[in-house]
């Protein structure tokens, strides 16, 4: 029996359809983790499972999971990703994972396919990890990562917390979290990089997640008159802030090889243009796909904030919003995925991704992997972001046929 075709035009049609909730004027979508858009994203993806005849479970962090039935009573292979969007997100990012799943699940059922391994499509509360950190947060209390209490007690900046806001909008579940029994995982994405499209490539065939170190760094010191001070007697929070900017970047150039170092929140109080700075909060994301190189960068991190610190007379202190290691994925899973994308006769590579996803955290618990399609530009977390209709639908075949694959393999 040959392999059914995705529906590339009820595939685009599903993701326009969600990406109106949350829209932004002149394109995009804002659907931050469990504010009423996301909200009504959820509602909006259950109706979708519902109506292909998945059983629906919601568990108490959040997490959505579709079931269909196999022939055989086994664990599920499950694919999924996330629908919450940063403030200024793309229809991509997330979505087509979970959207790209339940049009395999309604391929399958519009040719009365039923394979031996039942199939489960999840959407992860909090994957973006923009309103409420850590990232990936759904997934990591779903594998007994997180403490489920440590993550429902988490607050945004305005101090509303996690379970305040899931109870909120109707969807702190009664299933249980942190013992998921789940044969295999694969997660469809966007790359969000300009690697594929540079290269003239396809398929992105996905080894592994780098590590990353996301830490808040406080800077504590006078607030003053900027014309009345003398430079030699300031205590000037903003300049530690911008010296720690200037020397990650430059601890990047001289780590070399894959290690990556990003100010990308800087706050300034009392953020007048006349008087120095008081306080100054900001954020350095680290990432590396190698675990020592990656540690190495954190102590000399931290020892140089200590060091410019101390140098300018203030106080300063972090505390950590996320770590994880890095990941490799499951090599069966990965040359699966290379397999099915050379029967389909596409150009690809193998690669690392940049950014954190689901599929690290479920590569705790099954033999995992991820699939890339090429992002316009290299654009992701932005109202531009684009991929081409013909790379979404070959993506999405790619995971059809990976899926089948592991669903239908011997017991």
């Amino acid at each position: 029996m040959s392999t059914p075709q995705i529906n590339a035009e009820r595939l685009l049609t599903s993701l326009h359809a969600l990406g109106q909730i949350g829209a932004l004027h002149g394109g995009g979508v804002n659907r931050l983790a469990l504010s009423d858009a996301d909200g009504q994203g959820r509602d909006w993806t259950v109706a979708r499972m519902r109506e292909l005849g998945m059983q629906v479970t919601v568990d108490a962090i959040g997490n959505i999971v579709g079931l269909c039935p196999g022939t055989e009573d086994l664990p599920p292979v499950m694919i999924g990703s996330h629908i919450d969007t940063v403030r200024t997100g793309g229809l991509y990012d997330g979505n087509y994972g979970v959207l790209a799943g339940l049009e395999v699940i309604a391929t399958l059922r519009q040719a009365g396919i039923q394979p031996r391994r039942p199939l489960a499509v999840a959407v992860f509360t909090n994957e973006e990890g923009a309103r409420f950190q850590p990232d990936m947060m759904g997934s990591l209390v779903y594998v007994g990562g997180l403490p489920l209490q440590e993550a429902l007690s988490t607050c945004d900046a305005d101090g509303v917390t996690v379970q305040t806001e899931l109870q909120r909008i109707g969807y702190q579940g009664m299933a249980p979290v942190g013992a998921p029994v789940v044969d295999s995982y694969v997660e469809l994405h966007i790359e969000q990089g300009p690697v594929l499209e540079q290269m003239g490539l396809q398929i992105g065939v996905v080894e592994g997640v780098q590590g990353i170190s996301w830490t808040e760094f406080t800077v504590q010191g006078q607030s003053n008159h900027a014309g009345t001070t003398p430079m030699a007697l300031r205590h000037d929070a903003a300049l530690v802030a911008a010296q720690v900017a200037v020397f990650v970047r430059e601890l990047s150039q001289r780590l070399g090889g894959r290690q990556l170092a990003t100010v990308g929140a800087l706050r300034l109080s009392p953020n007048l243009v006349n008087v120095i700075a008081q306080q100054a909060v900001f954020t350095v994301d680290l990432r590396n796909t190698n675990s020592a190189a990656l540690a190495q960068a954190e102590r000399e991190l931290h020892a140089y904030a200590q060091q410019a610190a101390q140098a300018e007379g203030v106080h300063i202190s972090h505390r950590t919003l996320a770590r994880f290691e890095p990941v490799d994925f499951d090599p069966e899973v990965v040359n699966l995925v290379e397999q099915q994308t050379q029967a389909l006769g596409c150009s690809y590579q193998r690669m690392p991704s940049g950014a954190g996803h689901d599929a690290q955290m479920l590569a705790r618990v099954c033999p995992s992997a991820m699939i890339f399609v090429p992002s316009v530009g290299g654009l992701s977390h932005n109202v531009r972001e684009h991929t081409a209709p013909a790379d979404l639908q070959r993506g999405a075949q790619v995971l059809l046929q990976v899926v089948l694959a592991l669903a239908n393999r011997p017991v």
